[in-house]
């Protein structure tokens, strides 16, 4: 695998003088290309403001974000987001859906935004929906699906687009432990299958552990980055783990 997107020492702080924070302290982090990424840590370890300029939402105060090889904090505003569009995905904790707009209207959106015709939308929302599962539920709205369903048409709005990373915020923190495993499943499948990058924030190391990698955030700085294969070595443990 080849680095998609790297930082070398990056910072982020907020305010100035005596009210600043700094919420990141010199960041090193390299994510590969069909990685699968959980970022962990406590609130204000900096995991979510990694997320924010990953998805380049922010940029950093100081230091180096490299996407395939350009230099992101460098862009202009309109650039960030062109690449956010081309080339990201985005799934929430909180799902984020148009209440009275069917399945289907809701994973249409991005290419919507994009300008493409009404016929090329409509197809690729069918694709994505059956690749999540939901192939003939396009015309129900959100209040006629499960909470692990409405979660299923978030993920195949971000990736009707076919995203290079999927940038995935807590996806299982409004589901039931049934339904949370049902879509760490599917989040495992887009990453093997379709070869999509996945990084995703997660306060639970039981969903965490469907991850490849885990990359532990404390006070602004990576406190520790293991693999799966290190953490069976040490640990014994490899729970949840789909091969």
């Amino acid at each position: 695998m080849s680095a998609l997107l790297e930082f070398s020492g990056v910072t982020k702080s907020y305010g100035q003088g005596s009210a600043a924070f700094q919420a990141l302290r010199g960041v090193d982090l390299i994510v590969e290309e069909g990685d699968f990424v959980a970022v962990m840590g406590p609130s204000g370890s900096g995991k979510s403001t990694v997320m924010n300029i990953i998805g380049c939402l922010d940029i950093p105060t100081t230091g180096g974000y490299r996407f395939r090889d350009v230099q992101v904090e460098s862009l202009s505003r309109n650039e960030r987001a062109l690449l956010r569009r081309h080339f990201l995905g985005f799934v929430f904790q909180g799902f984020n859906l148009l209440a009275r707009t069917s399945a289907q209207e809701n994973v249409e959106l991005p290419l919507l935004y994009r300008g493409e015709p009404a016929d090329v939308r409509a197809a690729a929302a069918k694709r994505a929906l059956a690749q999540v599962g939901l192939a003939g539920w396009e015309h129900h709205t959100p209040a006629e699906l499960s909470g692990g369903q409405q979660q299923r048409v978030a993920i195949a709005r971000a990736i009707v687009t076919s995203p290079t990373l999927l940038l995935a915020d807590e996806p299982t923190g409004n589901l039931d432990t049934s339904r949370s495993h049902e879509i760490m499943e599917l989040l495992v499948s887009l990453n093997r299958d379709i070869g999509i990058t996945v990084l995703m924030v997660t306060h639970e190391e039981e969903m965490a552990a469907y991850a490849r990698r885990m990359v532990h955030f404390v006070d602004g700085r990576v406190a520790r980055d293991e693999t799966q294969e290190s953490r069976v070595r040490e640990t014994g443990e490899y729970a949840n783990v789909v091969e």
